[in-house]
């Protein structure tokens, strides 16, 4: 012991235990702050579209099974572009849901106008995506809204 009373090990300790605990506070072991949630990748939209727009065209079919020849490649192409957004965006596609419902009270000029206005629409959402998507992503994102203008067409 010293004449202070504190031994060169006392002091050392306590110097230790004093700097492990600032450093604790300084990683943010402490902090009541919550993180803050990621932003969303910027195409998410166009993959919440191309989901909305597969489950539309399969409710039209399940109403009208007759529209089924003309209606179902364009499904499964807004599958196929909610596919590749996903991978791109890094997240699973939604677990398949129940049967679509159907619609008994649409009729042919209502169900193929109705899906016309929502292409139109997504094309749109689609074109303002391409238009700042970075480089790497412009293509696929020019495609779909190609895609999409087309399928309004085919609907006239």
């Amino acid at each position: 012991m010293r004449a202070g009373g504190h031994t060169r090990r006392r002091v050392l300790s306590v110097a230790g235990t004093a700097v492990g605990a600032a450093t604790l506070t300084g990683c943010g072991l402490f902090d009541d702050e919550p993180e803050p949630a990621p932003e969303p990748d910027p195409l998410q939209p166009l993959l919440d579209e191309a989901l909305a727009l597969a489950a539309a065209y399969d409710r039209a079919i399940a109403a009208q099974p007759d529209l089924g020849v003309r209606l179902t490649s364009l499904a499964e192409d807004h599958r196929a572009h909610a596919a590749e957004l996903a991978r791109l965006i890094g997240t699973a596609l939604p677990s398949a849901s129940a049967a679509p419902s159907s619609s008994a009270s649409a009729t042919d000029g209502d169900t193929t106008a109705d899906l016309r206005k929502a292409e139109q629409a997504a094309q749109k959402t689609a074109v303002a995506a391409c238009r700042t998507a970075p480089r790497e992503r412009a293509a696929l994102v020019g495609s779909i809204a190609a895609c999409r203008a087309t399928h309004a067409e085919a609907l006239r």
